[in-house]
């Protein structure tokens, strides 16, 4: 075991050159032919977070000046790991032709695809900063805590992406059933209105089986000067070591058979 680490590390050292490449090549042909480009990343959750409060503000943020804040900081971690999940499950059908030529250790194209956008989302929390200083939110001690939870979004979102890269290799329709999936998550992830409101009614399970609300909590309680639920750490903590261990295992298990479906 310790030989097959070490080996591992020695191959990630020799080819990390390549993973930066891959990154920034993810990050130009995302904002290829756009006038805007990387300005698209401040503006459209911007835009998000307007539209929400407008359609939801009545509902379920009345009286609350830092409504706004409460909706973009779910939303900036969900498009995320939507977004990097999603590039991961495509991340060996879009490189099929490159890993037919040469040799790349084949985790890096769903780990390029995770990191480009951690990179596009970690700008975007810009947006963030600015709309809380202007709504009056002050930082506090417990702001340090926000490291957190975006280690462990960011653990999480390749876990899950390493599974679904290397079941979308052999069922193909894997890409629309997620698309569905993203759904439910996004409705259980409590971005628009407060989750008292549906533990009342009996329904509270759904958020302690969803290890993105459990991100996505902590990393509000960070902006709004809370400590960490530590039920939800520990949610995310076992959710992120079960996804980057089965996610790991399936795709060196199945990697060798991927050229033969691609």
């Amino acid at each position: 075991m310790k030989n097959e680490v070490v080996g591992f590390w020695k191959n990630f050292i020799k080819y990390q050159f390549l993973l930066r490449e891959l990154v920034k090549k993810g990050i130009v042909l995302k904002y290829r032919r756009s006038y805007l480009g990387l300005f698209w990343t401040l503006l459209e959750p911007l835009c998000t977070m307007i539209v929400l409060t407008i359609v939801f503000g009545g509902f379920f943020g009345q009286g609350d000046r830092l409504y706004p804040v409460y909706i973009l900081s779910g939303r900036l971690l969900y498009t995320f790991f939507n977004t990097a999940t999603k590039g991961c499950m495509r991340s060996m059908r879009k490189n099929a032709g490159m890993m037919k030529k040469v040799y790349v250790p084949k985790y890096m194209y769903p780990l390029s695809s995770v990191l480009f956008q951690y990179v596009i989302f970690l700008i975007s929390l810009s947006v963030l900063v600015l709309i809380g200083g202007i709504l009056g939110v002050r930082p506090s001690i417990y702001l340090m805590q926000i490291l957190i939870p975006l280690f462990l979004l960011l653990v999480l979102a390749f876990g899950t992406g390493m599974i679904l890269a290397t079941l979308a290799v052999f069922f193909r329709d894997l890409e629309y059933l997620w698309g569905i999936a993203l759904m439910l998550i996004m409705y259980t992830s409590a971005i628009f209105y407060q989750p008292e409101k549906v533990i009342n009614t009996g329904n509270g399970w759904v958020f302690k089986i969803n290890p993105l609300y459990a991100c996505i909590d902590m990393f509000r309680s960070a902006i709004f000067g809370e400590p960490l639920d530590l039920s939800m750490l520990k949610l995310a903590v076992i959710s992120c070591v079960l996804t980057v261990g089965v996610g790991i295992y399936l795709f060196y298990k199945k990697e060798d058979q991927f050229i033969l479906y691609l």
